[in-house]
């Protein structure tokens, strides 16, 4: 029996020899230094973004425009102080509501609300002329009419403060503020605008009509019409400021409206986009409406004493064929009411 305890022993020792301490130490480095870099290369390795299980769809922008008609003014400039009737007298010049919406239409209003400010301080559009919109599309038969925009402060605290709020639900409009998951890739077919997020509500409605408001701007010179589209889009906009002509033209080319009506009753004359005192705003008690954008921005920029020269994205756009600079070549509606 001693003889094989002697044989077992000796075959552990071959098999497994004794370490001395220092080739222990170094074996427990090695060990360790493998299971570093594997924790090392497993956290460079990791991402917080889902694993998609499919090819992300792109969007594409549909062409929301009525057909052109030699019948009607092409631009409608009315002056007044009550805000719904020259807001009906500017589209009886262009053939009526009933010529933009068809009854059933899903219709989307699109106002700037950018920011938390007051209907007096101007650096939104006026919560007068979204209720006037709002009627107007429910009397030409809309089985929905919506209110969106990308505010930059804020949305609730701006849709609240600028009194959209308050106004598109006293006439029945639903206001749809875009959440975080509310944002799909879309193809804006520009050079630097490309595959870019833009709030899904603007892909849904069937008609859309743009409400911009007349302000100056510190870096483009104005917030018109075309710049209005900055609030449809998500992701980091400040980037598009590193060349803002070539973005608000390659906006407008890619977002076409139904209808386009200005809001010059109050006017930011300076300090814009945000403004915020009352010296700075203008009272001009005026609405530019028609299906040009160029031109009614050609008009509007009158309102702040500049002129089309002065903002080199007027001569792109129009350069682009979005429109005419010269909107006394059109056909002009203008009128006074009350």
């Amino acid at each position: 029996m001693t003889s094989a305890r002697s044989r077992k022993k000796s075959d552990l020792k071959r098999v497994a020899p004794l370490l001395t301490r220092r080739q222990f130490v170094g074996q427990v480095a090695v060990t360790g230094g493998i299971a570093a870099a594997l924790g090392v290369g497993g956290w460079l390795a990791y991402s917080d973004q889902p694993v998609r299980h499919k090819p992300e769809v792109i969007h594409r922008w549909r062409d929301y425009r009525v057909t052109p008609s030699d019948l009607h003014a092409r631009l409608a400039v009315v002056r007044g102080t009550d805000v719904e009737p020259m807001a009906r007298e500017a589209l009886a010049g262009l053939g009526g509501m009933e010529r933009f919406i068809a009854r059933g239409d899903k219709v989307l209003l699109k106002p700037n609300v950018g920011w938390d400010r007051q209907p007096e301080q101007a650096a939104n559009t006026g919560p007068e002329l979204v209720a006037a919109m709002i009627k107007l599309c429910r009397e030409a038969g809309a089985a929905e009419v919506w209110v969106s925009d990308v505010s930059l402060n804020d949305p609730y605290r701006c849709f609240f403060r600028s009194g959209i709020q308050a106004v598109a639900e006293a006439g029945g409009a639903r206001v749809r503020i875009p959440g975080r998951e509310d944002f799909v890739i879309t193809d804006m077919g520009g050079s630097l605008l490309r595959h870019w997020p833009v709030a899904r509500f603007f892909h849904e409605a069937d008609k859309l009509i743009n409400l911009p408001i007349v302000k100056h701007h510190s870096l483009s010179g104005a917030t018109l019409a075309m710049k209005n589209w900055y609030g449809v889009i998500g992701g980091t906009r400040n980037r598009l400021h590193q060349d803002i002509n070539t973005s608000i033209v390659e906006l407008a080319a890619a977002v076409r409206p139904t209808l386009t009506v200005m809001d010059a009753t109050r006017v930011l004359k300076r300090n814009g986009p945000t403004g915020g005192s009352l010296a700075d705003v203008s009272r001009e008690n005026t609405l530019i409406a028609g299906l040009d954008e160029v031109a009614i921005d050609a008009w509007s920029l009158g309102l702040l004493d500049l002129t089309p020269e002065a903002v080199p994205w007027l001569t792109l756009a129009a350069g682009r064929g979005l429109g005419v600079v010269d909107w006394r070549s059109l056909r002009v509606h203008e009128r006074q009411v009350g």
